[in-house]
């Protein structure tokens, strides 16, 4: 039960990473305080391994910028990327529709 819960913990952080990297480039630290913002817990030694994945995918691209005197990685999303966040984010608009549908007399449908 666990490592599916972390599967899908990691999918929903990827879907945030892509959403981000499509509104502006970022760098890795403002991605780790974005995602504390949201309730995630994740350190240097976790996000960059997920960026440098997402490069690796063709999803993400990187551009290497002097700020005050030190290299910083700034990270974008790719053609490709836009491709598969729009499909995912047709996925989730899709299940949050299912999911959270309210039925005629205005309350939450919940599972059956």
């Amino acid at each position: 039960m666990q490592r599916l819960k972390q599967k899908l913990y990691l999918g929903f952080l990827h879907m945030h990473i892509l959403y981000h990297a499509n509104k502006e480039p970022f760098y890795g630290v403002w991605m780790m305080e974005e995602l504390k913002e949201h309730g995630y817990q994740i350190g240097p030694s976790h996000i960059y391994p997920l960026l440098n994945s997402l490069e690796e995918e063709g999803l993400l691209s990187v551009e290497h910028k002097l700020v005050d005197g030190h290299t910083r990685k700034y990270y974008q999303i790719t053609n490709e990327g836009q491709l598969v966040l729009n499909d995912l984010m047709e996925k989730v608009k899709e299940l949050s529709n299912e999911l959270f549908e309210t039925t005629e007399h205005g309350g939450i449908n919940h599972a059956k």
